[in-house]
């Protein structure tokens, strides 16, 4: 569902993004508005970030190989990461640096005046599809999370990437608006370019936030609590299992999970039987949580005194250490009481 929703977001972003991007240069081209300027490049930056993300999603699909075991699921993680870089540079410094520009060189809109406004507006209403579609489609999976945190936890990133992107286009176009309105009001280009410099900043800070949230998916994050707990209950809830000794998450990309559990198990009088239990146990995770698709279990006998006694993997097992050899030399009696002596 989040990859099919994601696409249809990405789609309706890109479809407008290019039909604004080619409004907002004509704009320019006859206005010389430095704020158009700096809203066509950040609609170009949009339209090829949305470009990136469903070449992301391509190559994600891609099959297993022995190189790449686990698949190429994250490669949708380093496209995202991507788009954060384009957005930073191409649409926060360039914006940033036409402001510079103009404020060292302030020119006021003395002709087709109208223009501005007028695809200014249209763009609002583009936008705003855009930002809807969005909206729409990532409600389908946020069920009662806020914004902020489904676009901190979401691990498919093509729908966070949209709306902060969506978002971002239409606070930028009001901030143009407020620059361009400005500047025919009074003549002065320095609201042009104070509105362009408020769009570079905006810009900055959208890029930002995504390059740490997407950080944290390319390092690698568990399962969210909800999917734990659900995976924790189906581990423990048959008769196979007497008690989850450690547990480990990882998601291998956006719509597959790994699960690696040492469990408890009752004493088995054969591998056959151990291994229709596990058989057993894995079936559960996975009805529990469909996309936990890559399961490792490793059966243990679990021992509360070794637990209690000793430090690492150690700890959590009843198989009996070895006892530390001395090499204090055995007194005669002992010599005398072995076989042979």
């Amino acid at each position: 569902m989040s990859a099919n929703g994601g696409t249809r977001a990405i789609i309706a972003a890109l479809a407008a993004n290019i039909g604004i991007a080619v409004t907002k240069f004509v704009a320019f081209l006859l206005t010389g508005s430095s704020s158009m300027l700096a809203e066509a490049i950040h609609s170009v930056a949009d339209s090829g970030n949305q470009g990136l993300l469903l070449l992301g999603g391509r190559r994600a699909k891609r099959e297993a190989t022995p190189e790449h075991p686990f698949g190429y699921g994250r490669e949708r993680y380093i496209y995202a990461f991507i788009v954060s870089i384009v957005l930073f540079s191409l649409g926060g410094l360039f914006a940033l640096y036409e402001a510079y520009h103009k404020a060292k060189h302030p020119v006021a809109i003395t002709s087709w005046q109208w223009v501005p406004v007028g695809v200014l507006v249209v763009a609002i209403g583009m936008e705003g599809y855009s930002f809807r579609t969005a909206i729409k489609e990532s409600n389908l999976i946020r069920g009662s999370q806020s914004w902020v945190r489904f676009i901190r936890r979401a691990k498919a990133p093509e729908l966070p990437v949209v709306l902060l992107e969506d978002f971002a286009a239409l606070i930028g176009l009001v901030f143009a608006l407020f620059g361009v309105g400005m500047t025919l009001a009074t003549g002065n280009g320095m609201w042009d370019a104070l509105g362009t410099a408020m769009i570079g900043v905006l810009l900055v800070v959208i890029a930002l936030t995504l390059a740490i949230e997407t950080k944290s998916l390319l390092l690698g994050e568990g399962a969210d609590p909800k999917d734990l707990a659900a995976i924790q209950r189906a581990v423990a809830e048959g008769p196979e299992v007497e008690r989850i000794i450690h547990m480990k998450t990882l998601y291998l990309g956006p719509d597959e999970l790994m699960v690696a559990a040492k469990i408890a198990v009752p004493a088995c009088e054969t591998a056959e039987e151990l291994a229709r239990d596990i058989n057993a146990v894995e079936a559960r995770i996975r009805s529990a949580v469909p996309i936990a698709r890559v399961i490792y279990l490793e059966p243990d006998i679990y021992s509360a005194a070794a637990e209690r006694a000793g430090t690492g993997q150690a700890s959590h097992t009843a198989v009996p250490q070895p006892e530390a050899t001395s090499d204090k030399p055995a007194d005669a009696d002992e010599v005398a009481d072995r076989p042979g002596s």
